[in-house]
């Protein structure tokens, strides 16, 4: 899997001097740490709108800073929403598939998503898209990427966004194995088992956030990231709640 884009989709900030363009990069990577420390350690109501109002204000800041809307894969909408909407469909019935074979049934208990119908509905069709998903894609393959490939170029810039990526869910990831029965089956609760989970979810999510980069440039639009990333959110929620009713946990 290679990434490569037409040349009217590569950013060329003509006269910006590239110790300015290392700036931005610093501002960016620090303006994310400081969302995603708000994200999971203050109080419910800034935990609530941290990522969101954080992705706003740093696109925001691109746009101050020059950057068109192609670098931020906000152009070509319609493309790019018609491969989110081919990735999400085959996503779900690829989890959908996943979640049938008994043998992986317990990968699936999440306690999160897995006892009230309404709850994990809400969170499949609201919280996870507005609070998770959009956010992110802006954060990440848009305001991020578009910094970074100014500054790196495209492939570097695919690397260091996907470990930045990965490196942003060690917090969300601390109690992975604490609310998943099948994970902390698999590697206990302890101390070790937190471990292994913060570090299968970092492994994993890097993994997904080159997807989700190649997607983009694929599409030249964020949406399709943002089709596959519900898709992979939102389905696995849901089958968490499937089999959580079907195997009577």
């Amino acid at each position: 899997m290679t990434l490569t884009s037409p040349p009217s989709a590569l950013p060329s900030p003509v006269g910006t001097p590239s110790r300015w363009l290392l700036v931005d990069v610093a501002a960016v990577v620090g303006a994310l740490a400081a969302v995603n420390v708000t994200a999971h350690f203050s109080s419910d109501t800034m935990q609530l709108v941290a990522v969101p109002v954080g992705a706003l204000a740093l696109l925001a800041y691109a746009r101050l800073r020059g950057m068109r809307w192609h670098e931020l894969g906000l152009r070509e909408l319609r493309r790019g929403a018609r491969w989110g909407g081919v990735v999400a469909g085959v996503t779900v019935a690829a989890v959908a598939a996943v979640a049938l074979i008994p043998a992986l049934q317990p990968a699936f208990l999440n306690e999160r998503y897995g006892v009230n119908v309404g709850a994990t509905l809400l969170a499949v069709l609201v919280i996870i898209p507005l609070q998770t998903v959009i956010p992110e894609e802006i954060l990440f393959r848009g305001v991020l990427h578009g910094t970074l490939s100014r500054r790196f170029g495209l492939k570097s810039a695919a690397v260091i966004g996907s470990i930045l990526f990965g490196l942003w869910h060690i917090a969300s990831s601390l109690s992975l194995t604490a609310g998943n029965k099948g994970f902390s089956g698999a590697v206990g609760s302890g101390s070790v088992g937190q471990i292994l989970g913060v570090l299968g979810a970092v492994a994993a999510t890097t993994v997904a956030g080159f997807a989700f980069i190649w997607l983009r440039h694929r599409s030249r639009s964020i949406l399709a990231p943002i089709g596959l990333h519900w898709a992979l959110n939102g389905a696995g929620a849901l089958a968490a709640l499937a089999v959580w009713h079907v195997t009577s946990h």
